[in-house]
C-alpha cells in the first residue's frame, strides 16, 4: 500500500524554523520526483518545492526561494523541507506528493494537478 506520511509541523514565531519530513512506504522514492505543496485557508493549493530523483534539479516557488530547502534521503525513503525565516504567510497545511510514474515533474513542473499520491498533511502555523 502506497503511503506518504508528513511530520514536523507546528506553531512557530515569525523568523523561526521548522523541518518537515515525508516518509514513504509501499514504494521506493529512489527514481521518483517528489514535491511539497501547501494550502492556506481559502486559497488554492500551490507547489512549494519539488526535487528530481537524481537531486540534480530542484524547484522553489518565488515566495520561498532563499528560505526553504528541499532534500531527500533515498536510504531512508524520506524527503525533507527545511523552512527558515518563516513568515505568517507561510501558514498552511503542507503536503508531500508524487505521481504514479514519478516523472510528471520533468514535463509539467511542480504542479499539484498531476500528483496521484498524497499524504494527509501537516499544519504549519507562523504566528507571534
Amino acid at each position: 500500500q502506497v503511503q506518504l506520511v508528513e511530520s514536523g509541523g507546528g506553531l512557530v514565531q515569525p523568523g523561526g524554523s521548522l523541518r518537515l519530513s515525508c516518509a514513504a512506504s509501499g514504494f521506493t522514492l529512489d527514481y521518483r520526483a517528489i514535491g511539497w505543496f501547501r494550502q492556506a485557508p481559502g486559497k488554492e493549493r500551490e507547489g512549494v518545492s519539488c526535487i528530481s530523483s537524481s537531486v540534480g534539479s530542484t524547484y522553489y516557488a518565488d515566495s520561498v526561494k532563499g528560505r526553504f530547502t528541499i532534500s531527500r534521503d533515498n536510504a531512508k525513503n524520506t524527503v525533507y523541507l527545511q523552512m527558515n525565516s518563516l513568515k505568517p504567510e507561510d501558514t498552511a497545511v503542507y503536503y508531500c506528493a508524487t505521481d504514479r510514474s514519478g516523472s510528471y515533474y520533468y514535463t509539467h513542473g511542480c504542479d499539484y494537478y498531476g500528483m496521484d499520491y498524497w499524504g494527509k498533511g501537516t499544519l504549519v502555523t507562523v504566528s507571534s
